[in-house]
């Protein structure tokens, strides 16, 4: 008798270029190489659009919605249907919208949330009426979901704080960030002159420009440490706060030694070719770049933000930790690095948890999809 196939359904929206989606894409590459059978229950928002997937296991299903709210129709009808083993549903609202899906739907199938961010962080920016929009569904659905995945423990206890939801039901995974097109993609030109000068080192920071990235702290810090040492700084990434981080620069008399070249598809490069990466951000879930960048080779310090990066870097064993908003503390940290960095093999083999291979590993044992 043929033993039934696992099967895996994975809920997600795909809304634009953010890290989630990157996640679950990279996750569905390494279930690729397994024999299981996925869904992609895909909702694709107006500024998202659904990544190529060309694993003949994974099957992609739009479910013809533009909001995770309004999936739940088709969420219900897909379930009845197909009975997955496990169905995965990505980000808070999706998880909130999986649990009323499996209730009209009666079935069986085990459902697993999967967490990225840091709510708590998020929140603060709210106002009380707003937070409590947010975090009530959380703590009236989350206790129906038989397992939540976070990137981080800093999260779990985040999710715990906000949510309610019990330790026990809690597991922190690796996210599967480090693909073989890391590697390729950062051996490509970047087409900037200020990576062709070795003996000037080229500081860089990646992401979008909004508050919560820091980037304010980073461009003060960098004026502290120009004043001892010859150097650059690039930060990658487009954003609200373009014009504000522009004057900041023009203020502090930065201009021939900051750059914002804008969104690159390509961030590998940039780092590769760098002598030094900075997190700056007041919070993250996981700190996707940070990663990336030791995958590389790449000496890196972050700010001891909520949650991830002191995780990342072992309490700064592999990098600096700074305070959040400290740009004394982050230049003397910028210092130290430039002058005794870690060796390209330490700061790669730090990393290995988030290998695609070895996370995917890790999501099967836990979802119960292990062979």
């Amino acid at each position: 008798m043929n033993k039934k196939r696992r099967h895996l359904a994975i809920f997600v929206a795909f809304s634009g270029t953010g890290g989630v989606e990157r996640v679950v894409h990279h996750l569905l590459q390494g279930l690729s190489a397994h024999d299981i059978d996925v869904d992609l229950l895909a909702v694709v928002g107006k500024k998202g659009w659904l990544p190529e997937i060309p694993w003949p296991n994974i099957r992609v299903i739009d479910l013809k919605v533009k909001h995770t709210h309004l999936a739940l129709p088709a969420l219900t009808r897909y379930l009845r249907k197909e009975r997955p083993d496990v169905l995965m549903a990505a980000k808070d609202r999706a998880v909130r919208i999986a649990v009323l899906a499996r209730l009209f739907a009666h079935v069986k199938t085990r459902l697993v949330g999967q967490l990225h961010n840091n709510i708590s962080g998020y929140l603060e920016t709210k106002t009380p009426l707003q937070r409590w929009v947010r975090c009530a569904p959380m703590r009236w659905l989350f206790p129906h979901v038989d397992l939540i995945i976070t990137v981080s423990e800093g999260v779990i206890e985040d999710t715990i704080k906000v949510a309610g939801y019990p330790r026990e039901r809690l597991v922190a995974l690796p996210n599967p960030i480090i693909t073989p097109d890391v590697f390729r993609k950062s051996e490509e030109p970047v087409g900037h002159p200020w990576f062709g000068t070795p003996s000037i080192p080229v500081i860089l920071g990646a992401g979008r420009l909004t508050k919560e990235k820091g980037f304010a702290t980073l461009i003060r810090a960098f004026k502290i440490v120009r004043q001892h040492k010859d150097c650059k700084l690039v930060i990658i990434g487009e954003g609200p706060l373009r014009s504000d981080l522009e004057n900041l620069v023009d203020e502090l008399g930065l201009a021939d030694s900051v750059a914002m070249p804008g969104y690159t598809d390509n961030p590998y490069a940039w780092m590769k070719k760098s002598s030094l990466f900075v997190l700056s951000s007041l919070w993250e879930g996981s700190g996707n770049v940070l990663i990336e960048a030791m995958a590389l080779g790449v000496p890196s310090i972050s700010t001891d933000c909520p949650y991830g990066p002191s995780e990342t870097l072992a309490n700064g064993k592999y990098g600096a930790l700074v305070p959040v908003d400290d740009p004394e503390s982050m230049a003397k940290a910028m210092l130290d690095t430039l002058s005794n960095p870690l060796s390209a093999k330490e700061l790669y083999d730090a990393v290995a948890p988030f290998y695609v291979e070895n996370s995917t590993q890790r999501y099967l044992e836990v979802l119960g999809l292990a062979n």
